[in-house]
């Protein structure tokens, strides 16, 4: 699991409610003459009227005249929250709440069922539409459902949770923006799966952002492995298992698709309570079911629940809460996640190269300033990175950079020059000691995996073996003969 954890915030938090909207409180003294509490509270009062108004305008079909309304509104609001801290009586906490309620309407709370737009689809040139995958829409913004009911009433507002937006816009904000970046490229194989268990594409992401920042190959010091984070045994239960030496805990689409096979069966065991279900994926879902027992409406912070979690539990759940929201409202919160073309594409190799070249040459084409390896890894998951691919063999990259790899990566200096620093000579390591009485040997079948192997032998652990080794990414193949250090 993810070792981020949220500190306490013992203020509001007006960095991330007042600023989000635009408007800095005012330094005592700047406020007009005469600030009355009740004038500003009724400005508060018309701002959120206006907001349901331009609602209404927009359920209605005007959208021209709901975002003019909308604008006014959230002007209004902005102005008002300026004017708070010189306005004696006034209280932030005020603020606060109607800015959470305006999210919750932008949300969808105050529309039928008419207002709801199908999530992933788009329309095509001819004007046919285009659903699922093929189309790759932006991530849907509006009524994001979880088994008929809203999201932005499912995630409360409280003290955990904007503790956790801080830190995501704050400390964390690196981490998200790569998740977010690094899910892009990965949303065409990942959402589907999520959109077929009718699950909401925000949780997808919250999950992801906190557990491996969209890092397929991440392995945690407990074993738990993949973009996901499945541990073996979990990951076993959900189908995810060994195809020909690769664990499929490492696949995109096969993790999303257990990690939602695993969501609705916690979902239907806590009677759809979101926050219990994230606390099973990462405290345990059979401490949660004793936490919980039989009382289907318990809440996660309710002290005899809370209180006996683990502080990573107590930090997980308001932490992928945290960043689901703001997969949902980057804007309301002053962040803007880049634009990223995540259509998938492929190429067929032109001359042998492996992903460490591809990523040499490919440079940084689309002004990817981090360079392509870790998308190259995500998409390309069963590939050694070092070990060159044949001509012939396909290569999956998104789809903007097939042209890159046409006048970058099939002919010319690039390719030449990646070649070169990856054959370059380096000092041979010093011979490998002969294998002393005490090691094992153990000859990999197919179906293994290290973690396997380490509960068959029920000795060593991953991290040693793989030192012992020198294995790179704990990638093994069926034939392989392991040292396995003997502690008995």
């Amino acid at each position: 699991m993810s070792s981020f954890s949220p500190r306490s915030v013992c203020r509001p938090l007006l960095l991330v409610s007042l600023a989000a909207l635009g408007g800095c409180a005012s330094s005592p003294g700047k406020g007009p003459a005469g600030s009355s509490l009740n004038d500003l509270y009724a400005q508060v009062d018309s701002a959120s009227k206006g907001y349901e108004a331009a609602l209404r305008q927009a359920r209605e079909g005007n959208e021209q005249a709901s975002q003019k309304t909308l604008s006014a509104a959230l002007d209004q609001l902005k102005r008002a929250s300026a004017r708070c801290d010189s306005t004696p009586g006034c209280e932030p906490q005020r603020f606060y709440a109607v800015f959470d309620r305006l999210l919750r309407l932008k949300d969808g709370s105050a529309i039928g069922d008419e207002g709801l737009e199908t999530a992933g689809e788009t329309t095509s040139p001819d004007g046919g539409a285009n659903t699922g995958a093929a189309s790759l829409p932006q991530a849907q913004r509006s009524v994001t459902l979880l088994h008929g009911q809203k999201l932005s009433e499912l995630i409360a507002m409280n003290g955990p949770v904007k503790a956790a937006l801080e830190m995501w816009l704050t400390q964390w904000r690196p981490n998200l923006m790569d998740a977010w970046v690094n899910y892009q490229y990965m949303r065409f194989e990942m959402w589907p799966q999520y959109e077929k268990a009718d699950l909401p594409e925000a949780v997808l992401f919250g999950i992801m952002a906190k557990e491996s920042g969209g890092k397929v190959h991440a392995v945690s010091r407990s074993g738990a492995a993949g973009p996901l984070q499945f541990m073996y045994a979990t990951g076993l239960r959900f189908g995810l298992s060994s195809d020909s030496g690769f664990d499929t805990r490492f696949d995109p689409g096969q993790s999303a698709r257990a990690n939602a096979a695993y969501l609705n069966e916690q979902l239907r065991v806590f009677n759809d309570n979101l926050e219990l279900s994230l606390a099973a994926y990462n405290g345990g879902e059979g401490r949660m079911r004793r936490l919980a027992g039989d009382r289907p409406e318990v809440s996660f912070y309710d002290p005899s629940v809370y209180d006996e979690l683990s502080q990573e539990t107590r930090d997980y759940v308001p932490s992928v809460l945290a960043a689901a929201w703001l997969f949902l409202h980057p804007e309301s919160y002053n962040l803007r996640f880049p634009k990223v073309d995540g259509r998938p594409g492929q190429v067929t190799l032109k001359r042998p190269a492996s992903i460490s070249e591809l990523t040499v040459c490919l440079g940084s084409a689309g002004d990817m300033s981090d360079g392509w390896f870790r998308t190259l890894r995500n998409l390309n998951p069963r590939l050694n990175p070092e070990e060159a691919q044949p001509v012939g063999a396909t290569i999956k990259l998104p789809q903007p950079l097939e042209s890159a790899y046409a006048s970058r990566c099939a002919d010319g200096p690039w390719p030449i020059l990646a070649s070169d620093l990856h054959h370059a000579a380096v000092p041979a390591p010093p011979p490998a000691r002969s294998t002393p009485v005490g090691d094992r040997v153990y000859k990999v079948r197919g179906g293994d995996t290290l973690i396997s192997i380490v509960r068959k032998l029920r000795c060593s652990s991953v991290e040693e073996i793989a030192r012992t080794n020198r294995l790179r990414r704990h990638e093994i193949r069926v034939g392989q003969v392991l040292k396995v250090p003997d502690c008995g």
